[in-house]
């Protein structure tokens, strides 16, 4: 019986082909988003007739696309694709140890929620190990327009999205500071989209919070950092929070593909 003799070497076992392909792909970014086939010859240290036919083959897979006569930048197969995988992440999994480590930094509670209709969803909480820790129960569904964390997610609507919303909803049930009548509501949105940011005091206790971001630009969820007053009611203690908060909300937008401005 004829015997199969392993590779000598782990290298033995590599595609040079798909090796460049992928290379190829790899020169692309922010900076560069179209090369020549002359570049990328020139990058991998081949012909320009070598590379010819990974590039055609590459383009005809919808992984490249023509933009020149001998230029291409990334296709629709790569976006598409890479969306598909971070659309795929789920968002708790995403967001729990960047809130992990904000609730070690900062000592205080930190919470994630998505938007439902005009509830804000909590989905997960880092407990703040404080006797007088803020800590609201995963499940747990508060009006958006009455917490710092609804607040952020009603901002990633548009005015016209926002009035359809909230066109037959009663708000005077809520005390304040909430806003009580559609007018006030709108005002509060706008001021908070204008800011980036929402801080909210209610029951002893302050909340800062700070969207999330998809691939797209679009507020997908929200994160917050939550304290008695007595920890959180100086101006100082504020701007230090409000640091950390906006630096973990931009790392999770960033997991989730947020490239900022």
């Amino acid at each position: 019986m004829t015997s199969i003799e392993p590779p000598e070497r782990e290298s033995d076992y590599r595609v040079p082909a798909l090796q460049r392909g992928l290379s190829i792909l790899g020169m692309f970014s922010a900076r560069e988003r179209s090369l020549g086939m002359n570049d990328m010859a020139e990058r991998l240290g081949i012909s320009p007739s070598a590379v010819y036919r990974i590039v055609q083959t590459l383009a005809d897979m919808g992984y490249l696309r023509k933009v020149g006569r001998n230029a291409f930048e990334l296709g629709p197969q790569v976006i598409s694709d890479g969306f598909a995988y971070l659309a795929s992440r789920d968002l708790v999994e995403v967001a729990m140890p960047h809130l992990n480590d904000l609730r070690d930094r900062t000592s205080l509670s930190c919470h994630l929620s998505i938007r439902e209709q005009t509830d804000s969803l909590y989905l997960y909480r880092a407990m703040a190990p404080q006797r007088l820790a803020v800590n609201i129960p995963v499940g747990t569904r508060l009006p958006c327009h009455s917490t710092a964390l609804g607040r952020v997610l009603l901002s990633g609507l548009s005015e016209t999205q926002l009035s359809a919303l909230y066109q037959h909803v009663r708000l005077d049930d809520y005390p304040p500071p909430a806003p009580r009548t559609l007018p006030e509501l709108q005002q509060l949105i706008a001021e908070d989209r204008q800011r980036g940011w929402v801080l909210h005091r209610s029951d002893y206790s302050t909340a800062i919070a700070s969207g999330i971001r998809d691939h797209s630009g679009a507020i997908v969820a929200a994160i917050n950092l939550s304290g008695p007053d007595a920890v959180m009611d100086t101006q100082v203690a504020q701007e230090g929070f409000l640091t950390a908060l906006l630096a973990a909300s931009h790392d999770v937008s960033q997991a989730l593909g947020h490239i900022a401005a």
